[in-house]
């Protein structure tokens, strides 16, 4: 669905954060008393009177810095400008309009985009006279109103709605995959994602956390919308410094539990690490699809040999990733890159799989044929029928006359047996034994 978009701009710690997370009723962005916590564009969706808006949170716009991270968000900033139906441009109602808050006018006012001045911190009535300082930015109209307590969004809201009635929603085929790109810390994840869309989606640096939120990016492929969501770097719990960062990590753990597919990046150069094998580990227990993509493969001297040979130290350190795809590639010089969705879709739709209990049932025969379960305690065991009663990730019950004294390794013979006969690459199975 396209939708109506409004930007929110402003310096940094007038409350941008508060506000964009108020609009989309959740926590969505990270806000703390620090400045500058924002970076990226961060996506939202606003209902207001049964209609639906796009809503951007923006970093702290600060002119002519040449700090790395501020000349980004500067950009960031001006491509929001650029994209938006409407701009939102706060100020903080406590101090007086700065050199900042000017230039930024200045950019409102050279887009010829339909905007708002909103005077933010105005707590309560009596603080509502700050917004009269504001008129010499020379922008209207200018309006009061408090991010934190709410008072006065209803009346920003219907302005914005008035000043976006000619802009009608435009029907598109809903958004079929949702795809969260995870990893350790400055393994590319914003590189990759902005090789995928080709263009400066994300802020990307040398220095390892520079994302800080999970980051929404909707796109079309082959007709299809994907999702797609560049994530902060996961790290140990023991090495999560302070608020943001453990913030950014809780924001990755959800963008994991919402996605269809996880793209997790590893560092060629460092190789498969013990953090890697956790993030591996939490995308498999959470029932997603897995793509593990080796990054800055550039950066080795390799032939088809070490690309193979790294393949199966990989799988000989988790012998899970058998199942999985595996794909070298670097986001740099998007080598590979193009092959990403592709499997991607693949993964998606193996995950969706519904076999029919038809042919369960006669791949339990031959599976039984082959290697039977053997008596447990004196017991035989006996698998009496198997069906499938979940998609997303597949689960597939087992009905047997003692459930619980079915050895580990059957178990595991059974599942590779269904991997090897239905094709299940890329996307965990459950298997359930139950009481006949």
């Amino acid at each position: 669905m396209s939708r109506p978009s409004i930007a929110i701009i402003g310096r940094p710690n007038v409350g941008k954060s508060t506000l964009f997370n108020r609009l989309v009723e959740k926590r969505k962005a990270i806000v703390d008393a620090k400045e500058g916590i924002t970076r990226d564009r961060i996506r939202g969706t606003l209902e207001w009177e049964n209609r639906l808006y796009d809503i951007i949170d923006t970093g702290g716009y600060i002119p002519d810095d040449v700090d790395v991270f501020n000349a980004a968000v500067r950009e960031q900033s001006e491509i929001a400008i650029q994209e938006a139906d409407f701009i939102l441009f706060l100020v903080d109602g406590r101090e007086d309009p700065t050199s900042s808050d000017k230039d930024l006018a200045n950019l409102v006012r050279k887009s010829g985009k339909p905007h708002l001045l909103a005077v933010n911190k105005c707590d309560s009535m009596d603080s509502d006279i700050q917004q009269f300082r504001f008129h010499e930015l020379a922008l209207e109209p200018v309006m009061a109103l408090s991010a934190l307590t709410g008072r006065l969004t209803g009346d920003i809201l219907e302005k914005i709605s008035s000043s976006l009635g000619h802009i009608s929603d435009k029907e598109s085929d809903d958004a079929y995959m949702r795809l969260a790109i995870v990893g350790m810390p400055n393994v590319g994840k914003s590189s990759l994602t902005n090789a995928l869309l080709q263009k400066n989606q994300t802020i990307v640096t040398p220095i390892a956390g520079t994302t800080r939120d999970s980051i929404d990016t909707a796109f079309k492929w082959y007709g299809k919308t994907v999702t797609l969501v560049d994530t902060a770097g996961l790290r140990k719990k023991a090495k999560v410094s302070d608020n943001i960062e453990f913030y950014s990590n809780l924001r990755t753990h959800s963008a994991i539990e919402h996605a269809d597919v996880s793209l997790v990046l590893i560092d060629a150069e460092k190789g498969f690490s013990k953090q890697d094998k956790a993030i591996v580990d939490l995308v498999i227990k959470k029932g997603k699809g897995l793509v593990l993509l080796v990054n800055k493969w550039d950066l080795i001297e390799a032939d088809t040999n070490t690309m193979s040979e790294m393949k199966k130290e990989i799988q000989r350190q988790f012998k899970a990733l058998d199942h999985y795809p595996i794909l070298f590639i670097s986001a740099l010089t998007r080598r590979r890159v193009s092959n990403i969705l592709k499997i991607a879709d693949e993964v998606y739709h193996t995950r969706m799989k519904k076999i029919s209990t038809k042919l369960l049932n006669n791949f339990l025969d031959d599976a039984v044929k082959k290697m039977s379960i053997p008596a447990i305690k004196g017991r035989m065991i006996r698998i009496k029928f198997i069906n499938q009663v979940r998609t997303s990730p597949p689960m597939i019950i087992l009905h047997t006359n003692y459930p619980k004294l079915v050895p580990v390794h059957y178990r595991r013979y059974i599942e590779n047996q269904l991997r090897e006969t239905f094709d299940f690459r890329g996307v965990p199975i459950k298997l359930a034994f139950r009481k006949s």
